[in-house]
């Protein structure tokens, strides 16, 4: 199961990989670390050292890769 509208909303700019971006885009932990390995996940993502970070806002950010756009204001 993904996470609600209310949920991926009150996301920090900046998630872990695993759990928090391969709920949200309802794939299994070893299909995301395979995206993530492969260059191939849905987002934008840094790589800082071994570690992973996926950005949530801007064009290319795990919001806009699920189709949520902020409410104005927000």
């Amino acid at each position: 199961m993904g996470m609600s509208r209310q949920e991926l909303l009150a996301l920090p700019a900046v998630v872990s990989p695993d759990p928090v971006a391969f709920k949200a885009f309802d794939m299994s932990r070893g299909k995301g670390y395979e995206l993530l390995k492969t260059g191939t996940f849905p987002c934008k993502v840094i790589r800082i050292g071994v570690s992973y970070k996926v950005v949530t806002g801007g064009p290319d950010g795990l919001l806009a890769a699920l189709g949520i756009e902020p409410a104005a204001g927000s």
